[in-house]
């Protein structure tokens, strides 16, 4: 596997929220911005400890002196018949400051592992819009393989667009 910067995944302080809730409001690149949310949802969700549920969470991704990059998700999704055919569906958003440098890659292959090391899960998911090349190599260089195109699945900027699908299964480690 490619060499990638250390992070680390933590879980998510009162002191993160601000700084990711104002990294989002104006996002640079466009992908990840796709409407305003309510002041303060993210304290809500970690004073009220929603932020590590069983259908899903969210974690602080950090580098070796503590800095926070941003944070890294994961949703629980059916991929088959339920109960037993899921996988989880996973998304990270980096501060803008910190793109572009293999935090991204180094954050969703943690996030993999950690996901892999703690569920059951046989399964990691994560898709990107087609015209997101610099997530495709981030998704690539973190182990992810792609899997195809679906049609229609994002809507941001008022328009519905395209998207990769990747993946990475437990066998692949």
């Amino acid at each position: 596997m490619t060499a990638l910067p250390a992070v680390h995944l933590r879980a998510l302080t009162l002191a993160d929220a601000e700084v990711l809730e104002l990294s989002m409001i104006a996002d640079v690149g466009g992908f990840n911005w796709t409407g305003h949310r309510d002041a303060g949802w993210l304290v809500a969700r970690i004073r009220d400890r929603e932020t590590l549920q069983d259908d899903g969470g969210i974690l602080a991704v950090t580098d070796d002196a503590g800095q926070l990059l941003g944070d890294v998700g994961w949703r629980r999704r059916d991929c088959g018949p339920p109960p037993y055919s899921w996988c989880w569906n996973l998304g990270i958003q980096l501060i803008p400051e910190h793109r572009g440098r293999g935090y991204g890659s180094a954050a969703q292959r943690a996030a993999a592992d950690y996901l892999f090391a703690t569920t059951t899960c046989a399964r990691i998911e994560a898709d990107t819009e087609v015209t997101n090349v610099a997530e495709q190599r981030a998704l690539e260089k973190a182990g992810f393989v792609r899997e195809g195109q679906t049609r229609s699945t994002h809507f941001r900027a008022g328009a519905w667009h395209d998207s990769v699908l990747y993946a990475v299964i437990r066998g692949d480690r």
